[in-house]
This record gives structure tokens, C-alpha cells and sequence, in this order.
């Protein structure tokens, strides 16, 4: 752990306990965009652990997770330092929006670019400013609009380090997820850092058995690299899922489903159906393989091709 972090030009020594505000740009109007990010350091030597949110702007769980642990001062660590952000693609957050106003993700833009686009300047500045001291980081995520994610740990299977975390973590279920190009998970795992992504719950929606589950991992990976005394043990041991596959819409219309989600199906075994408008047309649908469904869509309205349950297994 370094004796001193510099982030923003403020220098954060050992002991302190600071928030700074990176700047990003400004609005059209000149309104000012600023990245909260808190920084909590023990005297005490230890790993630094990056606890961030809203990458996209319109996931408010994991938002939510980060807020509660701020409010009830869990993030004051027994040593090393902990990093919290809770929202930082703030152009998403005011406009409930996934990307940023130039239509860009930010989790697809990483390294990023000084001088490149506006999601490219959030991914530059951060993996300049807040990453080089990361060694561990928990990135919260949730599923898209009207599509839910069970309670999941994402990473790489195979890569001890991940592995450790994810297992510590002990989310409901474990997946096995290789490196998506231009994320942050994949530009950390490069310079030799453990990004662990936790997906619980649709975009604009709170999850309280999600929110909860979340807050118990963390503390459980807080509690592993000792860095806090306190921690939960999990109920149920992790599901560990080395694959998965989804099941998307054939045909345009009314989808329906009995199963929930969490459960698990057989292949083969009626899991919904897709209806016309008009009571003309119905097409039955069956599980593609066995497995457990860690992703739904909840939208009755569906198109062709749309991502109706995600299977893994």
C-alpha cells in the first residue's frame, strides 16, 4: 500500500479519510460534472479494494449497496484502503440512462482516450486518477430494462485470484465470464488486478434481496483480505456455472412464463410461450439446456431476437 495516494491533485496520506470530486467536463448549460469518490486509509499497511457503481448510469443497486455502506460507516478499514464510488457515469444517472449522451458505453470504452469521446474521457480519467492503486475492486452492475439478474458473481474461473474473491464474495451463483473488450475488468486484469463484477437485479429498480446480498459479499471480501472484523457467512454454498446460454424470441408478440427466476429447469421443459396479439397464434417454448435461470425478461411485449431467459449451468 502506497504511503501516499494522489487522486484529483489532492494528496491522501495514511489515516485520512477524504472525499475529492473528479472533474469530467461540463454540460451544455456549464453545469459542472463531478465524480464523487471516497477514500477511506487505515494507518495500518494492506491492499487497496475498489468498491464502484453506476457505470451505467440507469444500475441503481449497486448505487445503492455503496450509499448504505457509506451511511452506516462500514468502508473503515482494520488496514489497506478502500475506494468507493457509487455513481460514476453521472451523465447516465441524471438522464436514467445506460450510456452517456454521445450514445457510447462506458464499459466498452476502456482504456479510454484523453482525447477521444465522452465515454472514452470518463474511462481515460479514471483509469488514470483512481486505478493505478486498485490491486482488488468489486464492480456493480445490474440487468438491463425489464431484464433481471439473479444475484451473481461474474469473473474468470481458473484465475485463482478471481476465483479466491468470488468464492469469498459467495453470491448466490458463480459464473464463469471471459474478458469483454474495452471493459474495465479486462484493462485491470492487464496490469495484474482482480475486477470482480456482482449483477443482482433491472436497471431503475431496487432489489432488496439483491441490495442486501451484496452488502453481505462485500463484507465477506472485506472480511478475507482482512481489512474487517465483521461478516456474515453465507446461507447456501455458490452454484459455480462454467457456462450459459440465452434463449431468445423466434417470433414477435405476448411472452409469458411460469418460471421464476433462480429456478431450475430441465431441457427441453416448457418454460414459456409467445402469443399474437389476437388470440391466433401461440408458439411454446422449451429450456435449450439444463441449468439454473440466473437472467429474465420481464417485458410481455417481445421482437424477434430479443433475450427472453439467460440458462447456466
Amino acid at each position: 500500500m502506497p504511503e501516499t495516494i494522489v487522486i484529483n491533485g489532492r494528496s491522501i496520506d495514511r489515516g485520512e479519510k477524504v472525499l475529492t470530486k473528479l472533474v469530467i467536463s461540463k454540460l451544455p448549460s456549464g453545469t459542472v460534472i463531478e465524480i464523487p469518490v471516497y477514500v477511506f486509509r487505515s494507518v495500518h499497511d494492506g491492499p487497496v479494494v475498489l468498491l464502484m457503481a453506476g457505470m451505467h448510469g440507469d444500475e441503481v443497486n449497486g448505487t445503492e449497496i455503496i450509499r448504505r455502506m457509506l451511511s452506516k460507516k462500514m468502508l473503515y478499514p482494520l488496514k489497506g484502503t478502500i475506494i468507493a464510488v457509487p455513481v460514476l457515469n453521472i451523465y447516465g444517472f441524471l438522464n436514467f440512462s445506460r450510456e452517456v449522451p454521445d450514445g457510447k458505453d462506458v464499459n466498452r470504452s476502456f482504456p479510454g482516450n484523453r482525447d477521444g469521446s465522452l465515454a472514452s474521457r470518463v474511462a481515460h480519467r479514471f483509469m488514470k486518477e483512481v486505478m493505478p492503486y486498485v490491486d482488488y475492486g468489486l464492480d456493480f452492475h445490474t440487468g438491463g430494462s425489464s431484464r433481471a439478474n439473479y444475484p451473481q458473481i461474474r469473473c474468470v474461473l481458473g484465475d485463482y485470484r478471481n476465483e479466491e474473491l468470488a468464492r469469498a464474495f459467495a453470491a448466490p451463483f458463480i459464473m464463469n465470464a471471459p474478458y469483454r473488450q474495452g471493459s474495465l475488468r479486462k484493462e485491470a486484469g492487464k496490469l495484474g488486478k482482480s475486477i470482480l463484477v456482482y449483477e443482482t437485479g433491472e436497471s431503475l429498480r431496487f432489489d432488496e434481496k439483491g441490495i442486501n446480498l451484496g452488502i453481505e459479499g462485500t463484507c465477506r471480501v472485506l472480511h478475507h483480505l482482512g481489512m474487517m472484523a465483521n461478516h456474515t457467512e453465507p446461507t447456501e454454498p455458490s452454484v459455480i456455472c462454467m457456462k450459459d446460454i440465452w434463449l431468445r424470441a423466434k417470433n414477435a408478440g405476448l411472452w409469458r412464463t411460469s418460471i421464476g427466476i433462480g429456478e431450475y429447469v430441465k431441457k427441453n421443459q416448457q418454460i414459456g410461450s409467445i402469443t399474437d396479439p389476437y388470440g391466433e397464434m401461440e408458439v411454446r417454448l422449451n429450456a435449450p439446456a439444463s441449468g439454473y435461470i440466473v437472467g429474465l425478461n420481464n417485458m410481455p411485449v417481445v421482437n424477434q431476437g430479443d433475450a427472453l431467459l439467460h440458462i447456466a449451468f
